[in-house]
Parts: C-alpha cells; sequence; structure tokens
C-alpha cells in the first residue's frame, strides 16, 4: 500500500502543491516566484545560465515529489534570482507518466509552480522528430500537442479550453530572440518504449511533427491553474521509421549533451526577454 500522499483518491492534490510551494518558500526564503522552468533532456545547463542560484533542494525532501527514475535530470529544485529581479523556479524533477505512479504526480511540480505563485511555466524535453529537415540538435517549439496517453490531470468535471494552451506570445518572443526557430505539433506517447515507424506515420497523419513522453499532461495542468505556457523541443533524433538508424536512449543523451550548450544559451535569453 502506498504511503505517496497524492496516490490517495481522497486527498486533493492542489492541496498538496501548496504543502510543497509552502515548504519550498520556506527553505529557499523565497515566497513567491514567478517563473519556472522544467528542463528536459538536453537543457539543464540553461539554470546555470538564467540567473544567480539562491538556493537548491532535494525535491524528493519536498512533499508529492519522487526521485528522478532518469539519468539526465537532476532531482533538484532551484530558486534562482534573474537579472530583473524576478524569481525563477528550475524542476530538475520530472515524473513521466511511464513511471506508472499515476497522472496526479506527473503533474504535481506544475501545480507546485502555480501554488508558488508562478505565472509562466517553461517545459523543455528532448524528442523525436518527424520532419526530415530536423537534425539531432534542433530546438523546436510547441505550437500545440496531441494527447495519446488516454489520461487527462483533471478530474471530474473540469472542463478547460486549451485552444491557445501554447502561448503565441511566448512563442514571439522566442522567436524574437532566434528567428530561426521553427515550431511543430507535440505528440505525446505513454511510453516508456519507443514509437513503432508505423506508429510515427500515425502520428504523422493526424496533424503531429514531434513524438516524447512528457510534457502535454504537464502543459494541461498548467492552464488549469491560469499559467501561460511556452513549450519546446530538442529534437535529439529523427523518430522510427524517419530515421536510418535504430533508436538508443544513449543517442538521445548524446545529441543532448552537443546541443545543450547551444539551446541553453537560448533559452536564457528567452527568460530574461519575458
Amino acid at each position: 500500500m502506498s504511503n505517496h500522499p497524492l496516490d490517495d483518491p481522497a486527498t486533493d492534490p492542489r492541496t498538496v502543491a501548496v504543502s510543497a510551494a509552502a515548504e519550498i518558500a520556506e527553505r529557499t526564503g523565497v515566497a513567491r516566484h514567478d517563473i519556472a522552468l522544467t528542463l528536459g533532456s538536453g537543457w539543464g545547463r540553461a539554470a546555470d545560465l538564467i540567473g544567480e542560484t539562491t538556493a537548491t533542494i532535494p525535491a524528493h525532501e519536498v512533499i508529492g515529489f519522487s526521485k528522478p527514475a532518469l539519468v539526465g535530470h537532476s532531482g533538484t529544485l532551484r530558486s534562482i534570482l534573474l537579472p530583473s529581479g524576478k524569481r525563477a523556479l528550475v524542476i530538475g524533477a520530472r515524473t513521466h507518466y511511464y513511471e506508472g505512479h499515476g497522472v496526479r504526480r506527473v503533474v504535481h511540480s506544475v501545480r507546485t509552480a502555480a501554488a508558488a505563485g508562478v505565472t509562466t511555466m517553461i517545459l523543455t524535453n528532448g524528442a523525436g522528430g518527424i520532419r526530415e529537415s530536423w537534425k539531432p540538435g534542433t530546438p523546436v517549439l510547441i505550437s500545440d500537442h496531441i494527447n495519446l496517453t488516454a489520461d487527462s490531470p483533471l478530474e471530474g468535471a473540469t472542463f478547460v479550453d486549451l485552444t491557445d494552451l501554447y502561448s503565441a506570445r511566448l512563442r514571439d518572443i522566442a522567436r524574437g530572440i532566434d528567428p530561426t526557430l521553427d515550431e511543430g505539433v507535440y505528440v505525446q506517447n505513454r511510453g516508456p518504449h519507443y514509437e513503432t515507424p508505423a506508429e510515427v506515420q500515425m502520428a504523422k497523419a493526424i496533424g503531429g511533427h514531434i513524438v516524447g513522453m512528457s510534457t502535454a499532461l504537464e502543459a494541461i495542468a498548467a492552464r488549469e491553474a491560469g499559467m501561460e505556457v511556452l513549450g519546446m523541443s530538442l529534437i535529439t533524433n529523427l523518430a522510427a521509421g524517419i530515421s536510418p538508424t535504430p533508436l538508443s536512449h544513449a543517442e538521445v543523451l548524446e545529441a543532448g549533451a552537443q546541443a545543450e550548450p547551444v539551446i541553453s544559451a537560448l533559452l536564457a535569453r528567452i527568460v530574461a526577454a519575458l
């Protein structure tokens, strides 16, 4: 029997998020954060570039958070003072849907950020590209998503409009920093296996350009909480059937490591413009 607070159906997940935000405020000495960033594979170095880290907390010590199951995630929560005077909360502790802990835990970091006062949520990931023109190492803005997990972070009769989920305003700011940024529709699958070539062709047929295993559920929770969302994918590999070679997690990590200095600097410039 799990004793994790989010696994009890009778528990309101927002209450746990409020408690987590209070713990973060107490341990960082920062009453309110303005921007939150979830840094996926390849994006981690941005945390060192956006400003001065004033506090770092092991995420699993905060209520509702778990230790990261994936190499490439730091497992920490960092409070960063931006040059503008704003405060950023950097989440290096993403729970993936494929870990099997349930969608409440997947979106807990986002709900905690909202409870901490955050109004702008930046979600990043490493993902597979369907467009052949996107070489590994290419950063892409997320314009929309297709959620193929057959799940939702919303419970009960909670109806949330997702028409402009990925903010056009924030994408315009990003393109103002780098006019070459392309954009596409992100398709979240359950994972942890990579998609088959046929599944990639299905994603393409229904309007997808990027395939991955995160982000969409988090974005829905962010919108429910009233935050403005910017999504960015690092194309770490061409998707199955598009790529001439088999896929591997090592390839994803290698592409992320090679691209990290460039995309982290880009993300830092975008954050500075917000």
